[in-house]
């Protein structure tokens, strides 16, 4: 058992019969009656937000997690299929479960992916991915200075904004918890 003071965010806690993801948290002590901590929680099954409060001190039961480190394969309908690196054991998981980090998924890419009772709950892909412009308008030579920018679509499908010097085949570093261009790899 947990309580309030253990809170932090990404923490998995067993809440009304399910499993949610602190997605954000307050500790609030006002000047009249007790502190308080509000939070706003992510159903890990649904993907529903909701904001709740829970009294300063309050117990709650943490979920333990085990992280493993998979590479993505294939996916297949709504299925990611993703292999044990250990064991080579292919195991499917739902898009949901896979959530935001969709948009930076390729093939043969590293993915933690956590799991309560050997069922999949929850995934984390590395901070900074590489990912090759697929489509973009074309580059401005010399523009570099100027703080312009374009749309440019990548391998994975996502849309990023980049500065005018970038072109179809640059590899771009992109910040996973953003969504936005970091630096070009290659010249």
């Amino acid at each position: 058992m947990a309580d309030t003071s253990d809170f932090r965010n990404g923490m998995i806690i067993k809440y009304k019969d399910d499993l949610y993801k602190i997605v954000d948290f307050l500790h609030v002590k006002p000047g009249k009656g007790g502190a308080f901590v509000r939070t706003t929680l992510k159903n890990i099954f649904t993907g529903q937000q909701i904001e709740n409060t829970f009294r300063a001190g309050e117990k709650v039961e943490e979920v333990r997690i085990i992280a493993k480190q998979m590479q993505y394969l294939y996916n297949e309908n709504d299925l990611y299929y993703f292999m044990d690196n250990d064991t080579y054991e292919q195991i499917p998981v739902s898009k949901g479960i896979l959530g935001e980090n969709l948009r930076f998924l390729k093939e043969n890419q590293q993915v933690k992916i956590l799991f309560n009772d050997e069922k999949p709950i929850d995934s984390e892909i590395p901070i900074h991915v590489e990912l090759e412009v697929t489509d973009t308008d074309p580059g401005i030579r010399g523009d570099t200075a100027t703080g312009g920018s374009k749309p440019a679509t990548v391998e994975t499908g996502y849309t990023v904004q980049v500065p005018l010097f970038i072109d179809e085949g640059d590899i771009l570093k992109i910040d996973t918890r953003t969504g936005e261009y970091v630096e070009r790899v290659n010249s």
